[in-house]
């Protein structure tokens, strides 16, 4: 049994990180894993496990935008009030990535996890049972706030997996997490259609729970990586921030990615709205699928990290997308040219998350579930200015100027990578 003391840790890993001071293990790991997961790698059948229930996570804060004409018309409110629903169900999932997520490092996730995921299948319950709209929408609210599992099982799984396999457990997990957002968004309305939308979030709910007791049975009973109050906790999330400047290199990174790719989005969807397109919602929707191809790649780019390529292979995921807006720009008059454009760029950047949550979540054991917070929550700002500046420049000049401001944010992009490489390098 290992000697047990209490000593300062003067390890450069921890700079910034006031929980951390004080640390009760004798020795500091040179490995990237904790003492706990020591001698345990991530096999395939929980690595699956891991990405089917972090995707189903994800899913529930999408069932609700295919189906927002078809709640309209249930509680009779008007459509812009029915796209309150997205909104309260995404600002609960930001509320949740903040305040709940940091407690991965601090609570056994055998213990957090089906606590979690419980609560939300409760919510997701009332969500398919309620009668009046005021309150379904605060049983989104509290759906999106509780349906953070995906954010807890990254850390996790980085925490369990070897260093040899982290890359590709981790890409394999966010490839589920890809996976979850375009199949809810494909199947949503058929499954409305043929049962209603309340027996959508009855069918979450079951799905929840039973992933629920699944991960409470399964999950190795290992201990808490740190031990500090609750507010101390979040308050390190922004020292372990400035503690590390190729944590400050990363999220600027990510927030101009997923902001680019929001961006393409939220245009796209105005471009295929119109002429010559004047397609539906669901099939606008369907163009989603031809996205998975992102999943398939996010599965496998994170074994660049495992073999030392991260910082090259960052690069050139932030130099794709603009062979994809090019594409998109010279060919937004053809199915081809968009089609094309929708599977270069999610390849691009789901790519580029799979390699800068690897990056983040490998480099302090005893930090990784708030560092994963600072990445989800910077990749979110981006995608909300995304959509923010698509809004504007198509307005102010069409699929044509949102374009050119997506290539603008791309070279700022690699500016950055630039600049930052020798960083990104020596994480």
């Amino acid at each position: 049994m290992q000697s047990i003391d209490v000593r300062v840790d003067r390890s450069p890993t921890i700079t910034g990180d006031p929980v951390r001071k004080a640390t009760t293990v004798s020795d500091t790991a040179t490995s990237h894993r904790s003492p706990a997961a020591q001698a345990r790698g991530m096999s395939r059948t929980m690595t699956a496990l891991f990405a089917f229930a972090g995707g189903a996570a994800v899913a529930n804060t999408y069932w609700a935008q295919p189906l927002l004409h078809v709640i309209a018309e249930t509680f009779d409110v008007s459509a812009g009030s029915a796209g309150l629903l997205v909104t309260v169900t995404q600002t609960g999932y930001a509320a949740g990535v903040l305040l709940l997520v940091p407690l991965g490092d601090r609570l056994k996730a055998r213990r957090l996890l089906p606590l979690v995921m419980g609560a939300c299948a409760v919510a997701l319950a009332a969500a398919g049972l309620v009668t009046s709209y005021p309150v379904l929408l605060m049983t989104l609210a509290l759906v999106g706030f509780t349906t953070v599992a995906a954010q807890l099982l990254i850390p996790l799984a980085a925490d369990l997996a070897g260093d040899d396999q982290r890359g590709r457990v981790v890409g394999s997990i966010v490839s589920g997490l890809l996976t979850g957002i375009l199949v809810s968004r494909a199947v949503s309305g058929v499954l409305a259609s043929a049962f209603g939308w309340r027996a959508i979030y009855l069918l979450a709910a079951m799905v929840t729970a039973t992933l629920a007791l699944m991960l409470g049975r399964l999950l190795p009973a290992a201990p808490a990586p740190v031990s500090a109050g609750y507010v101390a906790l979040l308050r390190s999330v922004f020292a372990v921030v400035r503690g590390h400047r190729v944590v400050q290199v990363t999220l600027v990174l990510g927030a101009l990615n997923v902001g680019v790719f929001s961006l393409f989005w939220s245009a796209l969807t105005f471009l295929l709205s119109t002429e010559p397109y004047s397609w539906t919602a669901v099939q606008i929707g369907l163009v989603g699928l031809v996205g998975l191809a992102g999943a398939l790649a996010a599965r496998h780019v994170g074994r660049a990290h495992d073999v030392g390529k991260s910082t090259p292979a960052t690069g050139a995921a932030l130099g794709l997308p603009i062979l994809a807006l090019t594409i998109g720009a010279v060919g937004s008059h053809t199915l081809f040219g968009v089609l094309a454009a929708v599977l270069v760029l999610d390849v691009a950047v789901q790519a580029e998350n799979v390699l800068h949550q690897t990056r983040l979540v490998s480099i302090d054991v005893h930090a990784r579930g708030r560092f994963n917070t600072a990445v989800v929550t910077s990749a979110m700002t981006g995608g909300a200015g995304g959509s923010a500046i698509a809004s504007m420049l198509w307005s102010a000049g069409g699929w044509s100027a949102v374009m050119k401001g997506g290539l603008a944010m791309l070279a700022l992009g690699l500016l950055v990578w630039r600049l930052g490489r020798n960083t990104l390098r020596a994480a």
